[in-house]
């Protein structure tokens, strides 16, 4: 429990995937499982963002004076994230855009209305 306690990022992230997963299994509606998996993403994303970040030491912007390696943090997780925040924009704009396109064709973004559908 103390573990929990001091890595709250950690267990933040850890409940909003779990809220995403949720979300993801128990509606049949699109749109919120679109929903669902952004906020599977934006967990992902607050973990790692959360285990690159080291106490005390600054983003490695050098404005006057460099420091040394050990005054700056790593860029390179906070660079992955930003290229998994702009994948995961295109990737909820694809899924809007193939739910528009079924709703066009059935009338409906209900999952299991669109399967009931399909079958006929």
């Amino acid at each position: 429990m103390e573990a929990l306690l001091t890595n709250y990022y950690e267990a933040c992230a850890m409940i909003l995937f779990g809220v995403g997963f949720a979300i993801l299994l128990l509606h049949s509606n699109l749109i919120k499982k679109i929903i669902g998996m952004n906020i599977m993403d934006t967990a992902i994303f607050l973990f790692f963002i959360a285990k690159g970040y080291i106490e005390k030491r600054e983003a490695p912007i050098i404005v006057d004076v460099y420091k040394g390696v050990d005054a700056y943090i790593n860029p390179v997780p906070s660079s992955l994230m930003l290229t998994g925040i702009v994948v995961a924009v295109s990737t909820t704009a694809f899924a809007l855009a193939l739910t528009i396109r079924l709703h066009e064709k059935y009338g409906t973004i209900e999952l299991d209305e669109i399967m009931k559908m399909k079958g006929d």
